[in-house]
């Protein structure tokens, strides 16, 4: 097996550390937490990291999906088992009919509940660790949970294909589009990927190791690399030999 170049090695690690340190984080990326907590007008660990996520793509873009996202180091320990890529135009949509309503009842709780009231960082968790249970939920409960989570990311990985998950029913994911999206609009420096059509080969391997099977080789030549669903994993950056692709701090413009 080829080895993989030194930053896509980095990279596998951290997302695989994030999947190996779910059981202490599942309830700080928790769509029920924040629901529960809004309900109860309580400012939560999820709302918190939801919040960070948001602030973060405005600089950052989705680098959270591809460096540290829990489950993005679910899928991709897959794999070796199934690299088949996904069609994101008849999948994208899917995650936006889950987000819209989601965060609708969360902002009715909300008012219903009188506004934020007060803050539990920790709510639902045992000392900050997600699966030890807590007064309100039994541990069997957080554990019955915590393999559905993973249950539904690798099986849609196994079954639909490579991140599947991130197209379909990821709930982060749209916080960080939407201000990708803004920091477009506004048009401020940034980290996004740039490419030098005159450098392409077409080679295509951007396009085949893509793990968001996106078609990266139609976006070099275009000249347009940015994307809704690019996490900035790199990978197109560390397959490309003519060096075409480039991550860069900047405007855009």
């Amino acid at each position: 097996m080829k080895q993989l170049p030194l930053r896509q090695r980095i990279r596998k690690a951290l997302v695989i550390l994030a999947f190996l340190s779910f059981p202490l984080t599942m309830n700080y990326l928790s769509p029920y937490v924040i629901i529960d907590g809004a309900m109860n007008g309580i400012v939560n660990g999820s709302l918190v990291m939801f919040g960070l996520m948001f602030v973060s793509s405005l600089f950052l873009g989705r680098a959270w999906c591809g460096w540290v996202c829990p489950g993005g180091g679910m899928q991709e320990i897959i794999e070796p088992v199934t690299n088949r890529p996904v069609d994101g135009r008849k999948l994208d949509w899917i995650k936006w009919l889950i987000w819209i309503p989601w965060v609708t009842l969360i902002v009715w709780l909300v008012v219903r509940a009188g506004g934020y009231q007060r803050i539990d960082l920790l709510l639902h968790t045992q000392n900050g660790i997600s699966v030890a249970g807590s007064p309100e939920r039994p541990i069997f409960i957080a554990y019955i949970i915590y393999y559905a989570v993973i249950g539904l990311f690798v099986g849609l990985a196994i079954f639909v294909g490579r991140r599947a998950g991130c197209h379909t029913i990821c709930w982060m994911a749209p916080f960080m589009m939407i201000g990708r999206r803004l920091r477009n609009r506004a048009g401020w420096p940034s980290l996004r990927l740039v490419a030098d059509a005159s450098l392409c080969a077409d080679c295509k391997r951007c396009t085949d190791n893509c793990p968001m099977s996106l078609d990266v080789n139609a976006m070099v030549q275009m000249g347009k690399m940015e994307n809704s669903e690019c996490i900035l994993c790199g990978t197109c950056v560390d397959n490309c030999a003519q060096n075409a692709i480039r991550y860069s701090f900047s405007s855009g413009k």
